[in-house]
């Protein structure tokens, strides 16, 4: 990235460019929230408050995006209710709460807030396009010949972030300590991507099975985010 382009022209530019072209599996679609025009608004909007600065960050890798959070906002792990009350950002999509972005809020405010969080960090995505079966969302890795498929769009697409959005750190995090970190380790392995991935419990899995520990997790974020 050249010195003249902002962090929000840079990732604006990297996402609508985003260009899949692998064969699909019976029944799988693909769902790029960034061919929705409202979507791409409320995205560019977010960027330009929080990104529009030429201020290195560390990158953070889900998995894909889900129907109700990225899907709908365009902003990683943001649902349409953290997008407007915690981003500030009106907008008019269904108030509809989704579990991984009240989580995350929960991380983001326990960090300093939006501003500061956003100043150090860019969350992305494994694959930045979601995936969707029978309506359903669907995990990357969740059907085999998809896994198999997308691998070649997956890696590009990390070579293109770290080429495109400014970083000071050849280390990052992955959220999810199972396969979404065990295939970023092989990928890893293959292609000397970075030279350390942290990873922490997904957002999710927190949610639906710690929910009564969601304080002592979102704490332990906030420490484990802060060592590098």
């Amino acid at each position: 990235m050249t010195a003249k382009l902002t962090q929000s022209y840079a990732i604006l530019e990297f996402l609508k460019n985003l260009r899949p072209d692998f064969h699909l599996p019976e029944g799988v679609a693909i769902m790029n929230p960034f061919t929705d025009k409202d979507s791409r608004a409320l995205a560019t909007i977010f960027y330009n408050k929080f990104y529009n600065d030429h201020h290195p960050r560390k990158f953070i890798f889900g998995i894909n995006p889900g129907r109700f959070g990225a899907g709908v906002t365009g902003v990683p792990f943001t649902d349409p209710i953290r997008l407007q009350e915690e981003c500030g950002i009106p907008n008019d999509l269904p108030q509809k709460a989704e579990l991984s972005s009240i989580f995350i809020y929960d991380v983001i405010k326990r960090y300093g807030g939006p501003a500061d969080f956003y100043k150090d960090f860019f969350i992305t995505a494994l694959s930045p396009l979601g995936f969707t079966k029978n309506g359903l969302n669907l995990n990357y890795y969740d059907d085999k010949e998809l896994l198999k498929a997308s691998e070649p769009f997956i890696i590009d697409t990390i070579l293109k972030t770290k080429k495109t959005i400014l970083t000071d750190s050849n280390s990052c995090f992955c959220l999810g300590e199972g396969t979404n970190f065990k295939i970023f380790q092989q990928l890893n392995k293959k292609h000397q991507l970075f030279d350390k991935i942290i990873p922490l419990p997904h957002p999710r899995f927190i949610m639906q099975y710690k929910r009564k520990q969601v304080g002592e997790f979102a704490d332990e974020y906030v420490r484990r985010l802060r060592s590098i």
